[in-house]
């Protein structure tokens, strides 16, 4: 079976295939570094970490660029007094945080907006010479993008330009309420590090014109897949697609839109005073759980978040480290993508279908502790290192990384499981119990198969 994606552009399921074989490029949005992360960043930021793993299991390369957004309307305001720069890189600080606890992967490129102003420079002034952008009318140095020139604009979405709600007025110099800028003038009242100099005057960039210029810059005009969170899909990347076409740019050959994270059935939102913070759910239960939890649901499905949320998600988890723990070498963990189950390997092929991946997971962990207490040592070997490989391509390495077990004390324990295999061998059997005391002692449980020790630590 191929793997299948939702391409958000066509609303329809597409064979996935990389424009060049073997290689694939993403761009995903990354955070406006405004605030700190909430439910929705951590969900968009897995969904994509999911898929990159699932692709490099499915033995393609894979170039993954996720943007930084380090200025913005918001992160100025938010800043108040302070530098806004220092603000931006402590809250990033606090995204990057969270992305390691929940064992997201490093992106292959991370670049930051402000370090990619001559690439907007370079394509606004194309958009110009081709008639698709222009400077305001009141010769501020606000610039935007014609909407009105582009008739394949709306694409992304299915709408029609005399259908959409732009800004309340045509203000600033924009010819339309539906003219998008890419370039704002410099005010007065904002910090002087906050505009670059432009061929049209101080200015900071608009929102949209960034993710175009970083992702040509990365991946050039064309690449495989653009990601990113369903409140996203407009005005954002309906903006860039717009922009980057108008350019002469493929720009993205797949689309893909996670949907949003809502608390119990009520969409989130600072209104309704229904946030949940990172802090919140670490109270709830540990990153492995809150990771597990939000794997749960398809990423074209909501996804609901109740207190219940975490504890389940926790107890799902356990049922997997419990396995692991006693049936596997937790300090040397070796993982052979061989291995994965068919019916895994058709669920993720399905459109990233997470949670039928997940029930293939547990059913193994099920077989494996059957044939554990069965001493079926054949079946319990094959299950292990499913559930090894399936643990690795889902991210959930908590799973035999907590507790961390130290490579000197791997070392002194698989040396006193030798030593005690040799005093058995001599039918030395006091200094065998007394070497499974000292284990015992460290924390170690040992399970003596057939032909090998099995242990795991307890600390």
């Amino acid at each position: 079976m191929a793997l299948e994606l939702f391409d958000s552009k066509s609303q329809e399921l597409r064979v996935f295939k990389p424009l060049t074989a073997g290689h694939v490029e993403m761009y995903v949005c990354g955070p406006t570094v405004q605030s700190a992360p909430h439910l929705g960043h951590l969900r968009s930021a897995l969904v994509y970490d999911v898929l990159k793993r699932w692709l490099e299991a499915s033995d393609y390369t894979v170039t993954m660029v996720r943007n930084v957004t380090d200025i913005d309307d918001k992160v100025l305001v938010n800043a108040g007094v302070r530098d806004w720069r220092e603000f931006a890189k402590e809250v990033e600080a606090t995204f990057d945080d969270a992305y390691q606890k929940l064992n997201i992967l490093e992106p292959t490129h991370k670049p930051h907006a402000t370090e990619h102003i001559e690439d907007m420079v370079t394509l606004v002034q194309k958009l110009i010479t081709l008639g698709h952008a222009y400077q305001a009318e009141d010769g501020s140095a606000n610039v935007f993008f014609d909407t009105a020139s582009w008739a394949n604009y709306g694409e992304l979405t299915n709408q029609k330009l005399e259908n959409m709600e732009g800004e309340t007025d045509a203000s600033h110099g924009r010819k339309s309420p539906n003219d998008f800028a890419l370039f704002k003038a410099h005010k007065p009242e904002e910090p002087e590090t906050a505009a670059w100099k432009t061929p049209w005057g101080l200015a900071r960039p608009g929102w949209h014109i960034e993710c175009s210029a970083m992702a040509k810059h990365f991946l050039g005009e064309s690449f495989d897949i653009h990601g990113g969170g369903l409140d996203l899909r407009f005005p954002h990347h309906e903006n860039e697609l717009a922009q980057s076409s108008a350019a002469g740019d493929r720009f993205a050959n797949f689309w893909l839109h996670n949907a949003l994270v809502t608390i119990n059935g009520n969409k989130m939102s600072k209104s309704l005073g229904n946030g949940v913070s990172v802090e919140d759910l670490t109270k709830a239960g540990s990153w492995g759980a809150i990771r597990y939890w939000l794997l749960s649901a398809q990423y074209r499905s909501n996804l609901d978040y109740s207190e219940s949320s975490i504890r389940d998600a926790q107890t799902a988890l356990d049922r997997i480290v419990g396995f692991l723990n006693r049936t596997t070498n937790t300090g040397q963990v070796q993982i052979d993508m061989q291995h994965l189950p068919a019916e895994f390997k058709e669920a993720m092929d399905a459109d990233l279908n997470v949670p039928g991946a997940l029930a293939a997971l547990h059913e193994r962990v099920r077989a494996g502790n059957t044939a554990f207490d069965s001493k079926d040592e054949a079946k319990l070997s094959e299950c292990v290192e499913q559930v090894k490989a399936m643990v690795h391509v889902l991210g959930l390495t908590f799973a035999y990384q907590e507790p961390l077990i130290s490579e000197e004390l791997t070392r002194q324990v698989e040396d006193l499981i030798q030593q005690r295999h040799d005093a058995k061998l001599a039918k030395d059997f006091a200094r065998a119990d007394q070497i499974r005391l000292e284990l015992e002692e460290l924390g170690v449980t040992l399970k003596d198969m057939k032909d090998v020790t099995m242990w795991s630590f307890n600390g």
